[in-house]
């Protein structure tokens, strides 16, 4: 089996969609099939000056084909049309030299419908796989609101991607009750979720002390939370929390290690709520480094809001916790309750409450001994049931059908 995936972007930018491709290549591989990697123009624009203009390049041990930057475009809509002209010209350039036995174009849609006219020109079955709709994405990112004329047309376009496709992966039971209900036969629709590789997390260590240090977080009981700071992760939310928080646990400190859009109204956020002092700002730290700031942290935090996007999509970052057996509270988004057990792998406060957020704070903090039964239950759950192996072995049926 040849599978040729057409990404968004594509290591060595990191970000969850890249830790999951890769995820999904390893497991592929595994089945003893051949992938091969195409990336759009957007992944050329994201890396900005460092981008160097060659059309292969080889990535970890990983060999990708890229596709030039599409021209910029002043008029609404013109650099979407261009970026899929752009990808549907180098996908057929590479599909007509690797030969896949299928194509699997993976979210957002502007890579599925270029893949889709490529398929039907050359005869190869195409799947797509989606990991959130791009007019969700857009509301968060303020790029549109919900219902209005750009929102409607891209979901129009979702679902004509969703209706062309020879079969519909996507990562959740929300997104797939979505899918569904747009009128998707449900036989053609596969859940792949997220998961973790096991071997590659242990149990959370010891902190490292010079760290601590240096961070001032030395005899502190520390919130924290790593990975991009968007809208929708609601960290507005836990600064809002603190206060209440710090009223009866003074010792508390909150550690944000990140950055994103959010980061300067955050900080903004929290000189306004006289907290400046008990928030950590680390900015971004190295991937190989990661572990070391987990290890700071009593209690990881995750108070998305509610929202499309949080209802429908589950996250990667409670997985990665449960994998270490650290100990979590998040919001009540349907993308959290599809993941955690209340009480069991974790503790869900009400989305959108600081106050609950403060009240479910306090009152885990207060039962620490609770803590490892916890931690326990996380990492059988991720073992069990959202390993790579098991989600990756929901690929062999649909594919071998359409390859025949």
């Amino acid at each position: 089996m040849r599978v040729l995936h057409v990404f968004d972007h594509s290591i060595p930018l990191h970000s969850g969609y890249t830790f999951r491709s890769l995820s999904l290549l390893k497991g592929q591989r595994a089945l003893g099939w051949e992938t091969f990697h195409i990336t759009s123009p957007k992944h050329s624009a994201g890396l900005g000056d460092k981008a160097n203009g060659a059309l292969e390049d080889d990535v970890d041990g990983w060999h990708f084909f890229r596709t030039p930057e599409a021209p910029k475009a002043a008029l609404p809509g013109l650099g979407e049309y261009r970026l899929m002209q752009a990808l549907e010209q180098r996908l057929e350039e590479v599909a007509r030299q690797v030969k896949p036995n299928l194509l699997h174009a993976h979210s957002p849609v502007l890579n599925a419908l270029p893949a889709l006219r490529v398929g039907k020109r050359l005869g190869i079955p195409v799947v797509y796989e989606v990991r959130a709709f791009w007019e969700d994405a857009a509301v968060d990112h303020g790029t549109t609101t919900e219902g209005s004329a750009r929102y409607r047309l891209t979901r129009w376009m979702e679902t004509r991607a969703l209706r062309r496709a020879s079969h519909v992966f996507t990562i959740c039971e929300g997104l797939r009750g979505d899918i569904v209900a747009r009128g998707i036969p449900a036989e053609r629709v596969s859940v792949i979720p997220n998961a973790v590789d096991i071997e590659a997390f242990t149990p959370g260590g010891q902190a490292d002390p010079v760290l601590q240090a240096q961070l001032s977080v030395t005899g502190c009981t520390v919130l924290g939370f790593l990975g991009s700071f968007y809208a929708y992760e609601g960290l507005d939310l836990l600064l809002d929390a603190l206060p209440a928080i710090l009223q009866q646990r003074p010792d508390v400190r909150v550690l944000l290690v990140g950055g994103g859009p959010q980061e300067a109204a955050l900080k903004a956020q929290a000189a306004r709520l006289g907290v400046q002092d008990k928030v950590i700002f680390t900015g971004r730290v190295p991937h190989s480094e990661v572990t070391r700031y987990y290890d700071l942290v009593d209690l990881l935090v995750y108070p998305r809001h509610v929202m499309r996007l949080t209802d429908l999509v589950t996250p990667l970052k409670p997985l990665e916790a449960m994998a270490q057996s650290r100990v979590m509270l998040a919001s009540d988004v349907g993308g959290h309750r599809e993941l955690i057990r209340d009480g069991d792998t974790g503790r869900l406060f009400k989305a959108g409450s600081a106050s609950a957020l403060a009240a479910t704070a306090l009152d885990m903090l207060a039962k620490r001994d609770q803590w490892p039964a916890i931690g326990i239950a996380g990492r059988r759950f991720v073992e069990t049931e959202r390993n790579w192996t098991r989600s990756v072995s929901n690929y062999i049926e649909p594919f071998t059908r359409l390859v025949g």
